[in-house]
């Protein structure tokens, strides 16, 4: 039994350990981003006390957003400056 457990610690580790470079290499979001994704996930309908249905509404605020992200991304960037008429 003892011998088990080390087993399943030892490939637990192996798999887990190529994932902790990629963890470390991104930055931590700030409290500011988290509120602000959280609010969007509201927007899109999200429910966060609703565990009854927790992956289903989950995932389909993530497909909400994708959406969103991409009609707005589909105009392209605003254009930043001040335009004259010549004369």
């Amino acid at each position: 039994m003892k011998s088990l457990n080390v087993v399943a610690i030892a490939a637990a580790a192996i798999l887990l350990a190529p994932a902790v470079p990629f963890a470390q290499a991104s930055q931590p979001l700030t409290r500011a981003q988290v509120r602000s994704e959280l609010v969007q996930y509201r927007q899109a309908g999200y429910q966060p006390g609703d565990w009854m249905q927790f992956p289903e509404s989950l995932k389909r605020t993530q497909e909400v957003i994708a959406q969103r992200n991409s009609a707005n991304a589909a105009y392209g960037s605003p254009v930043s400056g001040t335009s004259e008429s010549g004369e």
